[in-house]
């Protein structure tokens, strides 16, 4: 373990430089050429790695011992106390729908060692257990009943610790947040906090190095808005805040949509979309804000959409990605980025286009063919 963390002391990161590909495919749909940023080849399986093996690297060099967040619609924040217990510092923060919590084992005085849980599913749960991994560590993720065996299994596959408590995410954050209570667990937010979105920010560094020159359009999907937050921070850091963000989500899972037409933050009663990878009720307060600051089209597509952009996107480019990432492909495959563009909201003659595409743990063959017909 010692030499994992002094491997994360050296700022060594858990995420990799993914490929930049251009897309014959999809250039030919979009009328411009096509570039797909390979979230979906990262050794954890998406985006997620970025933002969340961050945090996780920060607060192991940062040397907090407990960090509790709270999960659903509550108001929460950081609470990080030093070896001896005492309050250092507390950080408000909104954390929305799930919450996620790493269990971490630091050194502590005496021999003591700290740990903490985790109640999340796909993407953030294998991006904690990957990280607790490479520091060394056990993690512990907390799960609905009747999640699916195949995200289980990854899990395991990492070697995190799996538990399963109630029918919802709810009730297996409640579950998490009984765990949190003991001594020394540490929670890791799994979109909201600006730890993450400064991992994710990196993403566009990647983007600058490969392309130079600052692509027409950027599309990608939201769900709590971790990734839309980090991304918009890395254009701004470069330099590149003109260019225009389409932000896709699924109805049914269109939080961010929601809050946009408000004005104001919206908690969806439920999630119904079968991108279960956008499921959070409410979305980032920092997700709303970015859209003051930089050119955000939000675009909802509907499920049968996202899954049919799951499988020409498979036949295309010979990858299988999840409903989640159908959603920003779906921007190309249904023609909504030629609508925004004959709208005049965006330019008629694109330099080209980045699609972010996020991920892939959440879908097998099988998976892909159940919503296929589950959808008509």
């Amino acid at each position: 373990m010692e030499n994992s963390l002094t491997e994360c002391a050296k700022g060594e990161h858990f995420h990799t430089a993914t490929p930049l590909l251009e897309s014959w495919a999809l250039s030919q749909v979009a009328g411009t050429t096509v570039f797909l940023k390979c979230e979906n080849v990262q050794p954890a399986g998406s985006f997620k790695i970025r933002g969340i093996g961050h945090f996780c690297q920060q607060v192991v060099k940062e040397g907090c011992r407990h960090l509790v967040c709270s999960s659903g619609d509550h108001q929460g924040g950081v609470l990080c106390t030093g070896g001896g217990g005492g309050r250092a510092g507390w950080s408000g923060s909104r954390c929305p729908g799930i919450s996620l919590l790493l269990k971490v084992q630091l050194h502590q005085g005496h021999g003591q060692m700290a740990t903490s849980i985790a109640s999340t599913g796909g993407n953030a749960g294998i991006a904690a257990a990957y990280a607790a991994r490479k520091l060394g560590v056990p993690a512990t993720i907390v799960l609905p009943e009747g999640t699916s065996q195949h995200v289980v299994r990854r899990l395991q596959g990492e070697g995190a610790e799996v538990q399963l408590a109630g029918k919802v995410w709810d009730e297996a954050s409640l579950k998490a947040q009984e765990l949190a209570r003991r001594d020394g667990w540490v929670n890791v937010p799994p979109f909201d906090h600006p730890l993450i979105w400064e991992g994710h920010a990196s993403l566009v560094q990647e983007l600058k190095a490969a392309l130079g020159t600052p692509p027409g359009a950027l599309v990608l999907a939201v769900g709590g808005g971790g990734l839309l937050a980090g991304v918009s921070a890395g254009l701004i850091e470069v330099g590149w805040q003109r260019v225009p963000i389409i932000a896709a989500e699924t109805q049914g899972a269109h939080c961010f949509n929601a809050a946009i037409k408000a004005g104001k933050l919206v908690t969806l009663p439920n999630i119904t979309s079968v991108a279960k990878s956008l499921g959070a009720k409410t979305v980032a307060v920092r997700a709303l804000e970015c859209t003051k600051e930089l050119e955000i089209f939000s675009e909802v597509v509907d499920d049968s959409q996202a899954v049919s952009a799951v499988q020409k996107f498979l036949d295309d480019e010979r990858m299988l990605v999840e409903p989640a990432c159908g959603a920003a492909l779906a921007v190309i495959y249904s023609g909504l980025l030629g609508r925004l563009q004959a709208e005049g909201r965006l330019s008629p003659s694109l330099a080209s286009v980045v699609v972010i595409v996020c991920g892939g743990n959440s879908i097998n063959s099988q998976g892909l063919q159940a919503l296929k017909a589950q959808l008509g």
